[in-house]
């Protein structure tokens, strides 16, 4: 994902403002990261250079945490794709 194509997204849900932590980044590109709604804390992962922005009912909470584990970022609980822990950017 561009670095530039993230400043057009919104959070799907309210539409609110996303932040964003980068993991890995190549130049321009976004290989993997997690953007994270301002407003309803919300997170969404960017993996190999895709960001996963499904509604709620079509995401699988086990698809999804190992990634966060291996980010460090899975220590916390997921309830409602929400981390209980603050996601820095």
């Amino acid at each position: 994902m561009k670095k530039a194509f993230f400043k057009k997204l919104c959070c799907p849900l309210d539409k609110s403002d996303l932040e964003i932590k980068v993991i890995k980044e190549a130049g321009q590109e976004i290989l993997e990261g997690l953007m994270t709604c301002t407003s309803c804390g919300r997170y969404y992962p960017i993996v190999h250079g895709i960001p996963i922005m499904s509604p709620d009912e079509y995401r699988e909470p086990a698809l999804e945490t190992p990634i966060l584990e291996r980010w460090g970022l899975g220590k916390g609980e997921v309830t409602n794709f929400r981390l209980t822990e603050k996601v820095e950017s």
